[in-house]
């Protein structure tokens, strides 16, 4: 039995991330204090302002401090068909991994891991709902990742080889080009956070921006018209655009899906690589998103619901299978990976005429009490609000069109609309609940709805059929209870 440590890079990482943890106390602290520090002892504002500085000189070495401690103490081998992790300075902490536990190995490489060849491994198994990995390894070499591989599918090969057969190998089942990553790009949120995080670093240095400068630019450009106005907006969006661009290329770059020994295999990354494993037998469901603007033109995103461990540390169980593409081109993967799912939505349910009111009734809820107040405090600009009727009508019928369910076999499918029309779809064993719903004036009309849980996360995943027949949603129910 050998004992391994990890690369003494693992201690810089380390200390980035708790760093990185920290960031935000940091930010508040430097902002609050602004430029205000005097290393003047004499001066009666010196240990005023040196109190930020101690806090954060405080942070940063406990950060390097932890971040090498946990370097020193971390430890792992193998012993009786188990991974064994074991870490801590004054209290030792120990986690014995079972092979036939372990579901997958998943690789990140990140700036520091690429520069002296490293990879981190995040050690993902079955049940595991915390949305953490099991055990993570923060730096490794790559013949340690793939020994550590190996001696996890050790105990897991039980059929013996057959003398030339062929071994399993990956399946190519989708690749994004540099055309879709423009495209992901240019129709998703990206641009508007890109805009919320420029807006968000103006406002902290406000203090510092000189207002009436710009003002006194702004009058004399308005002198030249709307038109040079509009241009500079026009060139502000492409700024954001380009950049948006640049992080999804960065974050996308070379995203590939492949399929391998029951496996789903997902890469993806340019300056941080990550490899992301799913065993096909823990996907719970499939959802097929498509916001307004990518519905236009054909366009959906297709993610996947799956049971399991953390996905290499994100916060839940949600993979994003196909971040972009064509449905005309969707459907032949989802059918090499996923067979036994009916993609089919002919003879769907849908929701009867007299249940549409209740797609927006609930909307006046929230909507009437802040038309009154604006019209009451902001009068009479604030009668304007009244316009926001319209798009909530309008939303609320888009709803009722959209929203539809089938039940086909052992599957069911689910397409519903808040913003964006979502098609869920699952298999009723992966079904962890299902509930009917029928308030007091949907009881009236003979109206119901019904939501379906599979598990994914800590809360797991769902999607609801609105407003059904209640006759429709009693049969859904006792389709679920056989």
């Amino acid at each position: 039995m050998s004992k391994y440590k990890l690369h003494p890079v693992s201690a810089i990482i380390n200390f980035a991330k708790t760093l990185k943890s920290s960031l935000i106390p940091i930010i508040i602290i430097v902002l609050a204090n602004g430029s205000n520090f005097s290393f003047n002892f004499r001066d009666e504002r010196f240990f005023q302002s040196m109190i930020p500085l101690i806090i954060l000189s405080t942070i940063i070495i406990f950060s390097l401090f932890s971040g090498i401690i946990k370097w020193w103490t971390f430890i792992y081998w193998f012993e009786d068909n188990e991974l064994r992790v074991q870490h801590g300075l004054f209290i030792k902490k120990k986690r014995f991994i079972p092979y036939e536990r372990i579901q997958s190995l998943n690789y990140k490489e990140g700036i520091f891991h690429r520069i002296f060849g490293l990879v981190q491994v995040s050690v993902e198994t079955a049940g595991n709902k915390s949305g953490k990995a099991e055990a993570e390894l923060t730096a490794i070499t790559r013949d340690a990742a793939d020994f550590i591989e190996n001696e996890t599918k050790k105990l897991k090969e039980t059929q013996p080889v057959v003398e030339g057969e062929e071994l399993p190998t990956a399946r190519l089942i989708h690749k994004m080009s540099p055309k879709d990553l423009i495209i992901l790009a240019t129709t998703s949120n990206s641009i508007g956070v890109v805009l919320a995080g420029v807006l968000a670093v103006i406002s902290q240095f406000s203090e510092f921006i000189p207002y009436d400068w710009i003002y006194a630019e702004m009058a004399q450009l308005l002198r030249f018209g709307f038109l040079l106005i509009m241009i500079l907006v026009i060139f502000g969006l492409l700024i954001a655009w380009f950049v948006s661009v640049a992080i999804t290329f960065i974050n996308y770059y070379n995203f590939t899906v492949s399929e391998e020994n029951e496996r789903l295999i997902i890469t993806r990354g340019l300056l941080e690589k990550k490899r992301i494993t799913i065993p096909l037998n823990r996907v719970q469901a499939i959802k097929i998103v498509e916001n307004p603007f990518r519905q236009i033109f054909g366009l959906a995103a297709v993610i996947v619901e799956s049971a399991g461990g953390g996905f290499g540390g994100e916060k839940d169980k949600t993979v994003v299978l196909f971040p972009l593409i064509s449905k005309k081109n969707m459907m032949r993967p989802l059918q090499q990976l996923f067979p036994y799912f009916d993609l089919n939505l002919e003879g769907a349910v849908r929701p009867p005429k007299r249940s549409r009111p209740y797609f927006y009734r609930i909307d006046f809820v929230w909507l009437v009490p802040l038309i009154g107040a604006l019209s009451y405090f902001f009068f009479p600009y604030g009668l304007l609000s009244l316009v926001l009727i319209i798009p909530i009508l309008l939303l609320g019928v888009w709803q009722f069109r959209t929203a539809r369910f089938k039940i086909s076999n052992e599957q069911i499918t689910i397409m519903y609309r808040i913003l964006s029309r979502v098609t869920f779809i699952a298999e009723k064993r992966r079904i962890q609940i299902a509930e009917q719903q029928q308030n007091y004036f949907q009881k009236r009309k003979n109206v119901a709805s019904a939501k379906i849980v599979v598990m994914s996360g800590a809360t797991g995943a769902s999607a609801k059929a609105y407003h059904m027949e209640e006759q429709q949603i009693d049969d859904l129910m006792r389709w679920y209870e056989r």
